[in-house]
């Protein structure tokens, strides 16, 4: 028995070992944001530092990390990455500097986010028609471990880090969407079909008073968020504001899918032309899109922060668009990207939870947002930007190695693999639960016999 276990050790040792590594990263998060014993900051927003740092950061990734596809197809891989990547920096900088100004540009970004939700997962359900339940749950995976082990540890609702809930929903609202008679998804009417009933649906379920309240309400225990600094708002408000900014540009995601085909079809018919027609017709796009832009920035986007809200799920659309029109305008456009911010890209969903607690501080308040800023090196300020940072970037990288390590363990792609795990899991987190509450109730009992 004895060497049997030892077998079984030595063969699963990189999983226990990855298990142990999680482990420590979340014994950091607690010690840095939840005993007092590191010294936090206020932040001061600063706008020549702020362009300076990612505008340097910018040109040394163009500098010493330009490549190459060997794809001219839009929207290709390497370049939605890029995408991410840019904007996860200048996202982590809003945060760090609180820099209000760019308030507007931080929404759409996010909204850029929630369409690549649908996008990508329309992308990959429409042309695999992999429906499958471990693919499904790999993707909620993705989404959601590194988050729950977070709240677990740290005694966070789930709701302070929203993009996670938020891009779970519409992922779950793409996968069923295609799911749902999906043996005529090659119909063209079906699929029209499908898009606009998912536009009513979010129309009902966002703009009718008292539904959106009435459909999640028996979520209320996983969707609520109790802001510290405002404890009487309705707990389920973090959740209707935030998920209704973005409620129908998932939608537009999933219809950029759709027709890429033909969009891919309409440049490589450009790409064919001659010098002086091609060069002709890509001014005319170039133009007619920067007056599109011009148009959305002088009648939207400098509108104050809580009038643009208003705006923001009907117009987003529109600065997604033009970025992804004049970014695969040309061949040279479309193969060429920015290596460093693609490693960037592929680490958001861990940057974005680390940051509240190895990068930023919420004061040892649980469910308290970032407020101020983790000061490893008091009284040098630029110099604790740089270290923390670097924290910030390999605790991520390592995160996103772990979380698809275990998941390729704890997630298997075979199904009936997947529900002996889910039994081993409920029945070891009973047994915590219950040896928890022996222990409260010892300690409860051992107290009151005292005093």
């Amino acid at each position: 028995m004895a060497q049997g276990d030892k077998i079984a050790l030595l063969a699963n040792r990189l999983t226990l070992r990855a298990w142990a590594e999680f482990g420590l990263v979340l014994g950091m998060f607690y010690l840095a944001d939840r005993t007092g014993g590191i010294s936090d900051s206020g932040k001061s927003y600063d706008r020549d530092l702020f362009l300076t740092l990612f505008l340097t950061f910018a040109a040394y990734g163009w500098r010493t990390s330009l490549g190459k596809t060997e794809t001219y197809v839009p929207l290709n891989r390497k370049q939605t990455e890029e995408w991410k990547g840019w904007m996860q920096v200048l996202f982590l900088l809003y945060h760090y500097f609180k820099a209000s100004e760019v308030y507007n540009a931080i929404r759409i970004f996010i909204a850029a986010y929630v369409w690549m939700t649908g996008y990508g997962n329309f992308s990959y359900y429409y042309v695999r028609k992999d429906f499958g339940v471990p693919r499904f749950l790999q993707m909620m995976w993705r989404l959601n471990f590194f988050v729950f082990f977070t709240c677990v540890v740290l005694r966070n609702d789930y709701m302070l880090y929203y993009i996670c809930p938020m891009h779970s929903l519409f992922a779950c609202f793409v996968y069923f969407t295609l799911l749902v008679y999906k043996k005529h998804n090659e119909k063209n009417k079906v699929i029209a079909t499908k898009f606009l009933v998912c536009v009513l649906m979010c129309y009902v379920l966002w703009e009718v008073p008292g539904v959106f309240k009435l459909v999640f309400s028996p979520f209320r225990w996983l969707l609520k968020y109790t802001d510290p600094a405002k404890p009487d708002m309705d707990p389920m408000h973090e959740w209707f504001f935030r998920s209704g900014l973005d409620r129908y540009v998932w939608i537009h995601g999933m219809l950029c899918a759709f027709c890429h085909p033909r969009y891919d079809a309409f440049l490589q018919w450009i790409d064919k032309k001659a010098k002086l027609t091609r060069v002709a017709i890509q001014t005319t796009i170039v133009t007619f899109t920067l007056l599109v832009v011009y148009w959305y920035h002088e009648k939207v986007y400098v509108l104050p922060k809580l009038e643009y809200n208003k705006f923001h799920p009907y117009t987003s659309w529109i600065p997604i668009t033009c970025f992804i029109i004049l970014r695969n305008l040309t061949q040279t456009l479309r193969n060429t990207y920015v290596e460093l911010f693609c490693v960037c890209g592929k680490i958001t969903l861990e940057t974005y939870v680390s940051q509240f607690h190895i990068w930023l501080s919420t004061s040892s308040v649980p469910n308290g947002q970032p407020a101020r800023l983790l000061d490893l090196i008091p009284g040098y300020p630029l110099l604790n930007f740089v270290v923390v940072t670097l924290a910030l970037a390999g605790i991520s990288q390592r995160v996103f190695y772990l979380t698809n390590e275990l998941k390729n363990v704890c997630l298997p792609s075979e199904s009936h693999k997947i529900v002996a795990h889910v039994a081993l899991g409920v029945i070891i987190a009973l047994v915590a639960i219950s040896s928890g509450f022996l222990v409260v109730c010892v300690f409860t009992a051992d107290h009151a016999a005292r005093t």
